[in-house]
């Protein structure tokens, strides 16, 4: 198959739980929104959330990086950008019912940890970052 046909991996497509909105509680509230860009090699995912008072409004595109010439990345990567011009990288994991998304590098200090429920209706879980900061955050199908 050439690189034009290929398939989004098994990684990625595991993610399509997350399709849908979203009312996110805890640490930062609001929703998000989940949604396959055409051709299902990216999820792009629409923030508004409000953290700490101040409003978190942006958008996230989610899949492997395949940079020009070179061969599709295995790990499920992603950039977060923000209204007001931030950008942040995560990496994607999805096993079973847990989902790690890594904030920076696969395997850092920084990162949520966060289990479906069995009918898939809510995702519980908790960022956590260096230094033993964090905050609980819940999902739940709008």
């Amino acid at each position: 198959m050439s690189e034009t046909q290929q398939q989004p991996s098994a990684e990625l497509r595991a993610l399509d739980r997350l399709v849908g909105t979203w009312k996110v509680t805890g640490g930062a509230e609001g929703t998000v929104r989940y949604a396959w860009m055409p051709g299902g090699h990216f999820l792009l995912q629409h923030v508004d959330l409000s953290q700490f008072g101040e409003p978190v409004t942006g958008m996230e595109v989610i899949g492997n990086l395949r940079p020009f010439g070179e061969p599709t990345g295995t790990d499920v990567m992603s950039r977060y950008y923000d209204s007001v011009g931030n950008t942040f990288d995560y990496v994607y994991e999805l096993t079973g019912d847990t989902l790690i998304i890594w904030a920076g590098a696969k395997g850092g200090p920084a990162y949520y940890k966060g289990t479906f429920s069995a009918d898939g209706a809510t995702v519980t879980g908790e960022w956590t970052y260096p230094g033993g900061g964090g905050y609980s955050s819940a999902m739940t199908r709008a």
